[in-house]
């Protein structure tokens, strides 16, 4: 079983794409509308191609990525085509993805993390009720 997601043959296809020449109403007679769009400077659209099948027995018949192609084009303000680059499964595993995390902005000891916890610790208990029955509990 083969499950396809996207624009089948992206790769044939991106040959007819010619840059410089190729505007939008080319690029959407001949692969159609894009994945994904995005805005900056230029125009950028993203095409996708994916091909999954089950994997053998001794898998458990988990599906098993077997094509993965991405074409990025950018259309400039003319609508031309500017630019495109095309990624296979193989350079996609060469793209290194940096590992860096962003750390919360306070720690459970600033001023911040402690007006919080008294505002969720309001929120929960509005009337205090919670904290007088602590108290009852305390004295006995």
């Amino acid at each position: 079983m083969v499950k396809h997601h996207g624009v089948p043959f992206l790769e044939k296809k991106q040959a007819d794409l010619i840059i410089n020449e190729s505007n939008k109403n080319d690029i959407r007679k001949i692969l159609g509308n894009p994945s994904t769009r995005s805005k900056f400077d230029n125009d950028i659209w993203i095409y996708i191609e994916r091909k999954q099948t089950q994997s053998k027995l001794k898998n458990l018949g988990r599906m098993k990525i077997y094509k993965n192609d991405v074409l990025v084009l950018e259309i400039d303000d003319f609508g031309i085509l500017k630019n495109k680059k095309f990624y296979n499964k193989d350079d996609m595993e060469k793209i290194k993805i940096v590992e860096s995390t962003t750390e919360a902005g306070f720690q459970k000891n600033s001023f911040i993390y402690d007006f919080l916890a008294s505002m969720r610790q309001k929120m929960n208990d509005p009337l205090g009720v919670r904290a007088k029955k602590r108290k009852e509990i305390n004295q006995r």
